[in-house]
């Protein structure tokens, strides 16, 4: 008997630790103690200690996180995340209400305060936390579930019944300034670097590999939008107070407009009054209320007609420049970074400001001493936008830019047309080659766990890694015997390594480094030439013939590849066993086999990358500018008339979306691999709401 009494007490202390859990974090309201709460939650984590098959995925313990190491998986979403359209002005705004009144004749709309932190799907099935998934690029984000469920304004069950058996709700997961304050002060302490903002700083904390530290960052989570088959009410106002009514924190500083002066009033107000609140905000969103509305209204292929952010003007504040720092990055560009008088801009205490380069120090006549104008929009470093010229001391004199390196005491060099310096010591230069490194390894890259900067800092010191290669020619006997480290951490990093390996290659072109090419121009690399040998053989012409890149890119390609260093880096990295070429997908046909295809204007239901997947899938190759290499071109609406004028010119065909559909459906199908359909899609029926 004592065993099914103890399982009917872990079930009294859910619900009793949940209720209070929602009066701390959502109604700002407890009714009982620190202690006494936290005597509840040790009962609880006793017992479930002792009946571990009969805890709750979704119990309060779960708030105070593990210490576990977990991998976050991919998971497509429902609905697409789309991102907002910004306006700054005033006039900007009032042409978009103009126009949404125009065409929807009298309308409601939500206005609500823009949360500046990280963007958040969660998901709940039968009243409980199911899924909690990060944006990402839209279509997919991180399942973080488990750091999701140590947020307390994020109810893990649901209160009442009357809320859908499955739905989606989306919110902004924060930061606020107090833990911000709080965490930074505590990194100054231990010597770290300190973290830029709330906003990067949430983001960082979600993604952390230990839940049990995210629950020590004090994160908050806000909700702002819902979106399922079966909700109760027909708008976005009243379900949003649904949802406030199941447990949710949906912000109070909200209301219904009906007319420009009204929004325009909520602006108004909160244009100030924002610089109160405990938490960082960037504007206003505008939504229309009614769904039937937003129905009518539509999306473009990357947000919502029926929603817009209007952004607040960046915050500024006035203090003292005590002196200029010069950093060097990994690709050699000199930065200067100020050093300021501390002074409090938009919730945060700022000491460091950039300055960009010589022609803005010139441009502006910074000096030392000055009284300095500091603006904080979205800038990671706050940026000096002005000097105080009246404050000026009669004896100060114009800052003059350093001439040499100031690590490796190279000259400098400036690049006719760039508008930084650089330092050209690439080889030898520690802050470049500590920064390639930092690169390579980081997540979106090559994603080697245990290879943070201080670790990196030191394998170069002890002479272990001298560039990116060295990363897999590292020994575990030398790696255990360096201070801070030992057997474990040698191993994690040497079981990184291994499993890197297996990166993409597209991730391995991002993380090589060259100047320009970011993540997406490094996919369009990828995807166009499929190896790392064609690209580092590739001409000029050849070069911009892929997807987003220009003479610039292009020429940056070539200088990187023409290097005898980065061709030894490449040929043991090849050696290493790393992927140098992009897999090939399962085609569905041959149709477009051996052909060149530039894909031009808009596609009603299909967008550009819907496309160029068709003609990937079909044996065919993208080409993103019209050149005499093409053999077809596919114009959808609003094609460009000069790409229109030259292909006529060189006589290349121009097809229609219908002549294209046509020619890869009169083609033999290959046998394809099906892959597991998602449950979340077999219902067809029309949702209510539409999520961003």
């Amino acid at each position: 008997m004592s065993r099914e009494l103890d399982i009917l007490r872990m079930r009294e202390l859910e619900t009793t630790l949940e209720y209070h859990n929602r009066r701390y974090y959502v109604d700002n309201s407890p009714e009982i103690s620190d202690i006494e709460f936290d005597r509840l939650l040790r009962e609880l984590q006793d017992l479930e200690a002792q009946y571990p098959e009969q805890a709750d995925p979704n119990s309060p313990t779960k708030r105070v996180g593990s210490d576990l190491t977990t991998e976050f998986r991919s998971v497509e979403h429902r609905f697409p995340m789309m991102s907002l359209a910004n306006t700054y002005s005033s006039e900007e705004l009032g042409e978009w209400i103009d126009r949404i009144i125009k065409e929807i004749g009298e309308v409601e709309f939500v206005v609500e305060l823009k949360f500046d932190g990280t963007a958040i799907s969660l998901t709940y099935e039968n009243g409980a936390l199911a899924r909690a998934v990060t944006r990402g690029d839209g279509k997919r984000g991180d399942d973080v579930t488990n750091n999701v469920r140590t947020i307390g304004t994020v109810p893990l069950k649901l209160q009442g019944n009357n809320y859908p058996a499955l739905f989606e709700i989306r919110g902004e997961i924060i930061m606020p300034y107090a833990s911000f304050n709080r965490l930074n002060a505590e990194r100054e302490a231990a010597g770290e670097s300190l973290l830029a903002n709330p906003r990067n700083a949430a983001a960082g904390t979600l993604k952390l590999q230990s839940s049990q530290q995210v629950a020590q960052r004090g994160l908050d989570c806000t909700l702002y939008q819902i979106a399922g088959d079966d909700l109760p009410y027909d708008n976005h106002w009243q379900n949003l107070e649904a949802a406030r009514s199941w447990g949710f924190k949906i912000s109070n500083h909200t209301a219904i407009c009906r007319s420009r002066g009204e929004i325009e009033a909520f602006i108004a107000h909160w244009d100030t009054e924002r610089k109160a609140l405990p938490y960082a905000t960037d504007g206003i969103v505008i939504k229309v209320n009614r769904y039937s509305d937003q129905r009518s209204l539509g999306s473009t292929a990357k947000s919502p007609r029926w929603a817009v952010a209007y952004k607040f003007q960046a915050e500024k504040a006035l203090t003292k420049l005590i002196s200029v720092d010069y950093q060097v990055g990994r690709t050699g560009a000199v930065t200067p970074v100020a050093n300021l008088e501390p002074v409090q801009l938009a919730g945060t205490i700022v000491k460091r400001a950039s300055i960009h380069n010589a022609d803005q120090i010139a441009a502006l006549d910074i000096r030392i001493g000055d009284m300095v104008y500091v603006e904080k929009g979205g800038e990671i470093i706050p940026k000096i936008t002005g000097v105080d010229v009246e404050a000026r001391g009669a004896d100060s004199k114009p800052l003059e830019y350093i001439t040499h390196c100031p690590e490796c005491g190279s000259p400098l060099v400036r690049v006719e047309g760039e508008a930084k310096h650089f330092c050209p010591n690439s080889g030898e230069c520690k802050p470049q080659i500590i920064g390639r490194i930092e690169h390579f390894v980081k997540r979106k890259a090559m994603d080697i766990e245990g290879l943070g900067g201080e670790t990196i800092e030191l394998l170069w010191e002890n002479g272990l890694i001298r560039d990116i290669s060295d990363i897999y020619y590292l020994d575990g006997h030398q790696l255990a015997t360096l201070p801070r480290l030992g057997e474990k951490s040698a191993a994690n990093i040497l079981e990184g390594v291994r499993r890197s390996k297996d990166v993409p290659f597209e991730r391995l072109l991002f993380a090589l480094g060259i100047r320009y090419v970011g993540e997406t121009t490094a996919k369009y690399l990828a995807e166009h030439f499929r190896t790392l040998d064609a690209i580092a053989t590739a001409t000029l012409s050849e070069l911009a013939e892929a997807e987003e890149v220009g003479a610039k890119i292009a020429e940056s390609i070539i200088e990187y590849f023409a290097a005898e260093e980065n061709k030894h880096i490449i040929e043991r990295l090849r050696e290493a066993g790393l992927q140098l070429e992009i897999k090939d997908k399962v085609r569905s046909s041959n149709a477009l086999e051996g052909k060149s295809v530039v894909v031009s204007g808009k596609f009603p239901g299909l967008s550009r990358d819907d496309m160029k997947a068709l003609v990937e899938q079909h044996g065919g190759r993208n080409l993103a500018a019209v050149s005499a290499n093409v053999d077809f071109i596919v114009a959808g609406d609003n094609m460009g008339p000069a790409k229109r004028q030259k292909a006529e010119k060189l006589g290349i065909t121009i097809l229609t979306l219908e002549e294209f559909i046509s020619i890869i459906s009169d083609a033999p199908q290959m046998e394809v691999v099906q892959e597991e359909e998602n449950p979340a899609k077999s219902n067809n029926e029309p949702i209510q709401g539409t999520l961003f």
